[in-house]
């Protein structure tokens, strides 16, 4: 029996902060995907508002700096769009912080900059959530100094020593990682290209953690696969339930 191939549209801030390890995850679940640049394309176009799922990314600005980047209102409306009517939206880092925006939580600078490779606890509906690969030490990409409010409508999912709201879900439609389970360790190198001021004002060692990113590379993409496996698979049954259930 043929299935549709649905379509999906990640949001990009910067062009070496991409979908990683998702995007062979997608490709193999039967996903289409789009790219569209979040500063400079038109955010309120029916193929973004009204695709099958939006992946927003991450990127090196802040949530509420939009007297200095005007796109940012355009993308919390995009998305304020998406989650008022259940359409599947999956924020990763920057994309979680505008995604807590858009649902009327306080996105603001954190007390602590987490760079570096580290575990996440899930709390108990954390384990009950496609997150459970990662639960006791599995490390995740830290890489972000903001932090948000647990939105009201939102589940917390994970937290570590550092900061409480790790990674949140609405109902089924929606997830939210403020950590890079996507990064494809092979793509690190344009990462630390990218961040080197951020790098160097923080004086952390590149050659450390080009090191620890080799010593965790092997495991990295069976996690990554098993969680976002997981979340595409529930989003995509919930849609057939959900055609089916159509009049």
């Amino acid at each position: 029996m043929f299935q549709r191939r649905r379509s999906a549209v990640a949001l990009r801030h910067v062009a070496f902060e991409d979908l990683g390890l998702l995007a062979p995850v997608m490709e193999r679940e039967g996903w289409n995907v789009s790219f569209c640049d979040a500063p400079v394309d038109d955010l309120s176009h029916p193929s973004i508002r009204d695709a099958d799922l939006l992946v927003v990314l991450g990127g090196p600005i802040g949530v509420y700096e939009t007297e200095s980047y005007p796109f940012i209102a355009r993308e919390i409306a995009l998305i304020e769009h998406r989650l008022g009517r259940d359409l599947p939206t999956l924020g990763i880092c920057l994309g979680a912080q505008l995604m807590a925006k858009a649902l009327g939580a306080r996105v603001y600078p954190g007390h602590v900059k987490e760079i570096g490779w580290g575990p996440v606890s899930l709390t108990e509906s954390g384990l009950a959530s496609c997150l459970k690969p990662l639960a006791g030490t599995t490390p995740v990409l830290h890489w972000h100094g903001d932090t948000f409010d647990l939105p009201a409508s939102a589940t917390r999912l994970a937290a570590n020593e550092n900061y409480e709201n790790q990674a949140f879900s609405c109902d089924a439609h929606a997830l939210a990682l403020q950590f890079h389970l996507e990064a494809d360790p092979r793509q690190l190198e344009e990462w630390y290209v990218g961040h080197a001021i951020e790098l160097a004002a923080t004086k952390i060692s590149v050659s450390q953690l080009r090191t620890r990113t080799a010593e965790l590379s092997r495991g990295l993409a069976r996690e990554a696969d098993r969680v976002f496996s997981d979340w595409l698979r529930q989003i995509g049954h919930r849609d057939a339930s959900l055609r089916t259930a159509a009049p």
